[in-house]
């Protein structure tokens, strides 16, 4: 669902086993793709953000960045 502006939100459920499916339109709009691995980052106050794996590097590389200064 676009919300404004680039910006998406979907609702998903949790399974039994701690499952979610990625929706359609999200996997469509990240170019996701069985197999393909993603990111997970948990924040105890700002939740959970998932990167794919095309976004990883950029991120990592920005967090070792913000660390050296």
């Amino acid at each position: 669902m676009n919300i404004y502006e680039e910006k998406y939100a979907w609702m998903v459920k949790i399974g039994e086993k701690g499952q979610f499916v990625i929706p359609k339109e999200a996997r469509e709009l990240f170019d996701l793709q069985p197999g393909d691995e993603i990111l997970v980052l948990g924040d105890r106050e700002r939740g959970i953000a998932i990167l794919p794996k095309s976004k990883q590097q950029d991120f990592i590389k920005q967090i070792f960045s913000d660390i050296e200064e």
